[in-house]
C-alpha cells in the first residue's frame, strides 16, 4: 500500500526550512536535495526540492514561487507526552517569528501552522460533560496548558 507524505510549497525557502524542522524534531534527516535545470522555471542550480524526514515520517519541501501561501486550513500536529514537552516544541517552532494561536495552533516563521498538543488529547473529549469542559478550558488558552485542562476535566 502506498504512503502518504506531505508536501510543503515555499517561495524560495525549502531548504532552509528543511534544516529548522530537521533540528527541532529527534531523529530527523534531509535525504535528498534537487536543485532547477537550465529549462526549469527557476534559477538554474538553485534548490528545487528538499526530501526530508521528521522522527520518521517523509516530507518534501517545494520552492515553487510566490504563487501560493499556506493557511490555517492544514496544520500539523505535534503529539507531546508532557508540558515539558509542549514548552519546548511550541518555544522552538515559534522561535524566529512564528506566532502563537489558540488551543495550542501556532505558525512558525514560514508560516506554517502546528498544533502542538497532548497525545491524550481525543481521549478527553470523549466524555460530553468532561470534553464539554475540557473544550471550553482550551479555547480561552493559546499553549496547551496540561494542569488547567486536568482541572477542567475533574470539574475544579
Amino acid at each position: 500500500m502506498p504512503r502518504t507524505s506531505p508536501c510543503l510549497w515555499f517561495d524560495n525557502q525549502a531548504e532552509e526550512a528543511a534544516n529548522f524542522y530537521c533540528s527541532i524534531f529527534p531523529n530527523s534527516k534531509i535525504k535528498t536535495i534537487t536543485h532547477f535545470g537550465a529549462n526549469m522555471p527557476g534559477p538554474e542550480g538553485g534548490v528545487l526540492t528538499v526530501s526530508f524526514e521528521l522522527d520518521g515520517q517523509d516530507y518534501l519541501a517545494l520552492n515553487g514561487g510566490p504563487l501560493f501561501k499556506f493557511s490555517e486550513a492544514i496544520s500539523l500536529c505535534v503529539y507531546c507526552k508532557s508540558q515539558d514537552e509542549i514548552d519546548a516544541y511550541w518555544e522552538k517552532l515559534t522561535a524566529g517569528g512564528g506566532e502563537p494561536g489558540v488551543c495550542g495552533w501556532l505558525k512558525d516563521k514560514y508560516g506554517l501552522s502546528w498544533q502542538v498538543i497532548h497525545e491524550g488529547w481525543d481521549q478527553l473529549l470523549k466524555d460530553k460533560t468532561r470534553g464539554d469542559r475540557v473544550m471550553a478550558a482550551v479555547m480561552k488558552m493559546k499553549r496547551i496548558d496540561l494542569a488547567a485542562i486536568q482541572r477542567a476535566y475533574e470539574g475544579l
